[in-house]
């Protein structure tokens, strides 16, 4: 049994009989593959590792699927895809038409919700207890969120909510004092007391075993000793602010001990009302490396087994290691520079800033609607705050961006890391919006360079701006180029026209201007007259340049890495109607869906946005042009 005891489980029904011995011999081997399949794919083997023991309860205790167990973000979820009937296809994990990193209702019927986002779980698993109350249905719902995601305030919204209701509810607290990057904040620190004074559980059950031995009596007799139980209750134990809220509180509770989550995970069960089961894991545990540097393991790509060691191709700096650089040497003249992650320091490379200028950093926690009004009230007090933001969290603090930086135009600067696609993160992490949400507003300007000598020329020229900034840049390394020497500042608002062409012109922003150029030459060699432009800027956009393109080309093919609907090549469009142009303009980017993981290079060839594809592009629609000229 212990050389295949995965094979033996198909779904979570197979294991519900077994000992405790078995199932622990069940997490060793659920261990071993996360840890063999991740040294491979890559992916989120650190929040992983930490919640296979409560996998297996949780599965084990509930009788998934009737039951609704929600994962709030699936990276924490691999045992969970193993133990659903998902182990022979484990090894296509986070690849091009496999396993998703995160849950997938499509997968499985086990993946009830799907999230890449933190803090919606609770949410989410309100809504499914009303349905079910209002269908007069019987089954348990049941949220697992970590403690980091409890920083955001859309968790306590659903906690006010689901405490009121008195719905039967359990939210099981997965307690590793970590998100992406150690916690922070006051709730934090709470959490730490609690998970510091186990001598509060046991006071509490002899309290509470205590008073509920008090022999009760019908009438007025009963409702007088149950107050006088209930101020018992309070004078005696500490306060506890799930129970305030209304929750029955049980823990903390060793989240690797089998035998003691599925007791209290059963007794959750029987409460009526919500229920805060809070299990203390590790992140990494049972894989040394991860348990010694379990922020470097959250979502590591490939890495050898034996010594932990990333295997890495020798490659340049990322964009966010020029960003943050950038930010430093700026913040050395200007004091007035301060910088902003929201639980991100090492994803965004803020950490290389926190290191030079603790005092002027600040991680606020999952907390991006919190992070952009922080930095506006930062700009109204006189500082520059920067926020550094991948593109797809951003989005969680719209109306904040909206309502307290653009209303008021204050010079705040985002960073917009992770602009464009992001590969085996998928469709919840693709940064192929912000154009489109951030162009329709008012006051700020946006912006994306071709490269990092470009990267650090915006963000200095941003200093300057009275208004809210967007600097967009891409995941991964950059083309390599000299940056030992300070670049030259470049005239805000313009763009760069590249090359001439009388046939065509590629108006391309981003990285995507190489792929334009590369174009070019193969377009070139064929006969056809190709010019290229690097727009630089969304918004203001370049019209004096714009109006010299269009006088000269016969067409013009706008190239984004980005959703069409509403990004850069509708602008230009906009542009052109306003100004009566009536030279063909065709828009190239990502269609109207949501774009799956899968390598960058595939989905730039699927959709025709790299060099062959433009090509192709060109030479199939420059024909057709011609042919409706005739």
């Amino acid at each position: 049994m212990e050389e295949n005891i995965l094979e033996l489980v198909r779904s979570p029904e197979d294991i519900r009989g077994w000992s405790v011995l078995q199932l622990e011999k069940l997490a060793a081997a659920l261990r071993q593959v996360i840890i063999e399949t991740t040294a491979q794919t890559g992916g989120h083997i650190g929040a992983s590792l930490g919640t296979v023991e409560l996998a297996i309860a949780l599965h084990y205790a509930y009788n998934t699927p009737t039951d609704q167990l929600i994962w709030d973000i699936g990276h924490q979820a691999y045992a969970h895809k193993l133990l659903t009937g998902r182990y022979h296809a484990f090894g296509t994990l986070r690849q091009l038409n496999g396993l998703s990193g995160f849950l997938k209702r499509r997968e499985s019927e086990y993946d009830v919700w799907e999230a890449g986002h933190a803090s919606t779980a609770l949410s989410a698993a309100m809504g499914m207890a009303m349905a079910r109350d209002l269908r007069k249905q019987r089954y348990q719902v049941v949220a697992v969120i970590g403690d980091g995601a409890l920083t955001a305030g859309m968790a306590w919204e659903a906690m006010n909510q689901i405490g009121q209701s008195k719905t039967n509810l359990v939210m099981v607290v997965n307690d590793n004092s970590m998100s992406i990057a150690p916690n922070v904040g006051a709730f934090s620190h709470y959490l730490t007391e609690l998970r510091s004074a186990p001598a509060y559980t046991r006071m509490k059950q002899e309290v509470e075993q205590l008073l509920d031995s008090v022999p009760v009596f019908g009438g007025s007799i009963r409702k007088t000793l149950e107050k006088t139980k209930d101020v018992l209750h309070h004078a005696v134990l500490p306060r506890n602010v799930f129970e305030e809220l209304g929750f029955k509180y049980y823990g903390p509770i060793d989240g690797h001990n089998l035998s003691d989550l599925i007791s209290v995970l059963r007794n959750a069960q029987s409460v009526e009302g919500p229920v805060v089961v809070h299990v203390i894991t590790q992140k990494g545990h049972g894989y040394l490396p991860a348990e010694q540097r379990p922020g470097e393991f959250h979502g590591p790509g490939p890495f050898e087994i034996q010594s932990g060691q990333f295997i890495k191709k020798r490659q340049p700096p990322s964009y966010s290691e020029v960003f943050s650089q950038t930010l430093i040497d700026m913040a050395r003249v200007h004091p007035e520079i301060v910088a902003i992650t929201a639980a991100m320091p090492d994803g965004t490379k803020l950490d290389m800033f926190q290191k030079v200028f603790p005092d002027r950093f600040f991680d606020v926690g999952i907390a991006e609607q919190h992070a952009v009004t922080f930095a506006a009230g930062l700009a109204v007090g006189g500082m520059r705050p920067v926020f550094a933001v991948y593109s797809t969290f951003l989005q969680r603090g719209y109306d904040q961006v909206i309502h307290d930086v653009c209303h008021q135009d204050l010079p705040v600067i985002f960073g917009i890391d992770r602009a464009g696609l992001v590969g085996a993160d998928g469709a919840t992490h693709q940064g192929v919006y912000d154009i489109s949400f951030l162009r329709t507003v008012p006051h700020i300007e946006i912006a994306m360079g071709k490269d990092e000598v470009e990267l650090q020329q915006l963000l200095q020229g941003a200093w300057d701006r009275p208004h809210p900034v967007a600097l967009r840049y891409p995941r991964g390394a950059t083309r390599g180029l000299d940056l030992k020497q300070p670049p030259s500042p470049l005239v805000w608002g313009t763009g760069e026209w590249l090359a001439h062409g009388r046939d065509v012109t590629i108006v391309a922003l981003g990285p995507l201007v190489y792929q334009a150029l590369a174009a070019r030459e193969m377009l070139q060699g064929e006969g056809y007259d190709v010019g290229v432009v690097n727009a630089r800027f969304v918004k203001p956009l370049d019209t004096a340049l714009m109006t010299a393109v269009m006088a000269e080309t016969q067409a013009v093919l706008t190239l984004e890495e980005h959703a069409i609907a509403g990004g850069f090549g509708s602008a230009i469009n906009e542009w052109a109607n306003q100004a009566q142009v009536t030279v063909p303009i065709f828009n190239a980017g990502l269609p109207d869906e949501f774009i799956d993981h899968g390598s960058v290079d595939y989905y730039l060839n699927l959709y025709e946005l790299n060099a062959d594809g433009v090509a192709r592009r060109v030479r199939e629609w420059l024909p057709l042009k011609k042919t409706a000229e005739k």
